[in-house]
């Protein structure tokens, strides 16, 4: 093995310092400083150097993300304090019923302060830091014991592998600090996506695919899924004197851990109730599926005057949410065919209510899952709805089956085209083999205007129907052919609706590269593997030109994902679909192509609503230039781009003199006859 010389020692280290800061910025701050490409490449160059130089290893060096050899099996740890379960509430009077209990073990008729939290549907884990560095990871288990999953929770993202310790951020000697690790709702269901257009089984929720991710024996496994983390509690805290729950969480956050920013600290009984209300509200709107509110007790020491049964602490609570789970009677199955060709089995059920929402729709994945739960048409079935997942149906109800139901079999022919259908060895999903079947035009057209592709807002599904179906849409290049007089005569469409979109169209033709490989809709390749082709490929030929072979060499790229990508780019109709989007005046920012730019060091923050952009298209827009988007005004804040209803954010500028700009000025400066250039 080489032996490094001290510039190459220097680098690692330089590196690892860099990437933990990047973190930090990143995952707990909400504040990068610099593009996922960027941070993707840094950390390629690390373990390229770790590799070369084994000798140089650390057990915290940010590489370990990627995953470690494979156990046999897992480890027990022991938690230093019980992970105890909480009791629930159902309703304003069982809350107030334990706000009373409160006051009577505390003896007390003052009002109680509280700090709620948004309750996480995921998976708790318990992690142990030894002078601000990651030492063990487990999971609850019974609440005493837990198995020891540390090197798969390294390769969490968002989980410091050292603690910050700068300004008054002192590190504990010890800490056992306590989270909830989930999957985000856009990331589980493109995932489940990619499983399906791989032909794997699909999971059945969030919650379920963080547990089997967190217990992979192969951390390498789970590296690759897209778990998240937010961090709540402790066990021990040495060295540390800490007076509140909520001094607590904010001495977490700036030790370099992630917490809700939905948090509400220090309030009564009165607003507690009016909080749960407003999360109900939210809850299908978040990025992520909660399942209700966790009330605690603020003050520290009256937790500990409270103390706890041998089940649940007596100063915490969970308002948990009406259940996402009813029975009702499967009327039929629809098959719908989707964007890569797959046929998929959806549930047509008796309207019932599942957590506030009226349900009548649900996926049944494919024929395997059909006939493991046996699922038949006529039958008594349990649904879930978790967020906005579609609804599942999760089993049959056995005891209900009056021996009319019928069994269901998959069709052999496509139900829209009538071609062909194939089910391909090792793969779970039957697929139409017709690549101009409407329905997957249709689908692969609304996947190129999503908002994680060319994000085209005002192109509903139901207008794709029409495009597709009066022949005005035979692909998504011919998104940039249209025009508003044709748009304008089509069924619920007016003059400034049409309008609207062709501005739409016209302002999303300037595109990272990550978004543009998306938004082509290439078999396996969801928004994480179209960033690691960002971050590899200075252009788009070298892309078109690069062999399975060149991209199984890419880290994160298997050899499934590598044919797949290397077939697309090796047919004509797809070259020919590619020219004609940059022929329409499509520009793909690359990645060189950024920190270059006019705006290279400026801070810029955006409020309110733009006229003629999305806050995404001005986010790139701005990096594409080489400046930096924060989500708060600060001191450092160099612009803040106003739009119309301006919030906050707008005082806040004002108040601290920084300059506030508006589209037009904005634009100017993007074009370099600003007064930021």
């Amino acid at each position: 093995m080489p032996n490094p010389d001290p510039q190459i020692i220097a680098k690692v280290e330089h590196l690892r310092k860099t990437l933990h800061h990047h973190n930090y910025r990143y995952h707990v701050l909400d504040d990068p400083e610099i593009s996922d490409a960027g941070y993707d490449r840094m950390m390629q160059e690390l373990i390229r150097l770790e590799k070369t130089y084994p000798q140089l290893s650390r057990p915290d060096s940010p590489s370990v993300r990627v995953g470690a050899p494979p156990l046999t099996r897992f480890d027990t740890i022991s938690h230093s304090v019980p992970m105890l379960s909480l009791d629930n509430g159902f309703n304003d009077g069982e809350i107030l019923d334990f706000d009373n209990r409160v006051k009577r073990n505390l003896n007390t008729a003052d009002d109680i302060i509280y700090t709620a939290e948004p309750k996480m549907d995921g998976v708790a884990v318990e992690l142990v830091y030894e002078n601000g560095k990651l030492a063990a990871a487990s999971t609850r288990g019974d609440g005493v014991t837990g198995e020891l999953i540390t090197a798969n929770v390294k390769t969490i993202r968002a989980v410091p592998l050292l603690m910050q310790t700068s300004g008054l951020a002192r590190a504990p000697s010890i800490l056992e600090v306590r989270g909830e690790v989930f999957i985000g709702i856009e990331a589980f269901n493109n995932y489940n996506q990619e499983r399906l257009d791989q032909g794997l089984p699909s999971f059945a929720n969030p919650r379920n695919a963080a547990a089997g991710s967190l217990r992979q024996l192969d951390s390498k496994i789970t590296a690759g899924r897209p778990l998240d983390v937010f961090f709540y509690g402790v066990g021990i805290v040495a060295d540390v004197v800490l007076e509140s729950h909520w001094d607590l969480l904010q001495s977490l956050k700036n030790w370099g851990f992630k917490i809700n920013p939905l948090i509400r600290p220090r309030i009564k009984l009165k607003e507690i109730l009016a909080f749960y209300r407003e999360l109900i509200e939210k809850r299908h709107q978040l990025p992520y599926d909660i399942d209700g509110m966790v009330i605690k007790v603020d003050s520290l020491s009256l937790q500990q005057r409270l103390g706890a049964t041998t089940r649940s602490p007596r100063w915490a609570i969970a308002y948990k949410f009406e259940a996402l789970q009813e029975t009702t009677v499967l009327e039929n199955i629809e098959v719908q065919v989707g964007r890569t060709g797959v046929l998929t089995p959806v549930a047509h059920l008796a309207p019932v209510k599942v957590g506030g929402a009226t349900v009548s729709r649900a996926t049944l994945h494919n024929e395997d899952e059909i006939q493991k739960k046996d699922v038949r048409i006529g039958d008594t079935v349990l649904i879930q709805r978790a967020g906005d997942v579609i609804p599942e149906v999760v089993k049959v109800i056995l005891s209900k089956r009056r021996g009319t139901e019928e069994k269901f079999t998959m069709p052999n022919v496509c139900p829209v085209c009538r071609s062909t259908v194939v089910r391909i060895e090792g793969e779970s999903a039957i697929r139409c083999i017709n690549y101009s079947c409407p329905a997957q035009v249709k689908e692969r057209i609304r996947h190129f205007a999503s908002k994680g592709a060319f994000d085209f807002d005002g192109l509903g599904d139901k207008l794709v129907d029409q495009l597709v179906e009066k022949k005005l849409l035979m692909s998504f290049a011919d998104l940039f052919k249209l025009d508003a007089d044709t748009l304008a005569e089509l069924e619920r469409m007016g003059a400034k609706s049409a309008a609207n979109l062709i501005q739409a169209i016209e302002n999303g033709k300037q595109i990272s590269f990550a978004r543009f490989v998306y938004a082509l809709g290439i078999r396996h390749v969801g928004e994480h593997v179209a960033v690691l082709l960002a971050g590899h490929f200075a252009s788009l030929e070298a892309l078109v030109s690069c062999s399975k072979d060149d991209l199984i060499a890419i880290e994160g790229i298997g050899p499934v994902v590598a044919k797949s990508i290397a077939s697309f780019f090796s047919r004509e109709e797809n070259l020919i679909i590619v020219d004609r989007i940059l022929n329409s005046g499509a520009q793909i920012i690359f990645e060189s192509q950024k920190m270059t730019g006019l705006l290279k060091g400026k801070v810029f923050v955006l409020t309110g609503t733009l006229e003629h952009m999305t806050r995404r298209q001005a986010k790139e827009m701005i990096t594409a230039a080489g400046g930096k988007v924060s989500g708060s005004v600060s001191k450092n804040t160099d612009y803040v781009v106003a739009g119309e209803a301006a919030g906050s954010k707008l005082a806040k500028a004002r108040e601290l003199g920084i300059d506030i700009i508006d589209e037009v000025a904005f634009k100017e400066m993007l074009e370099g006859s600003g007064h930021g250039a």
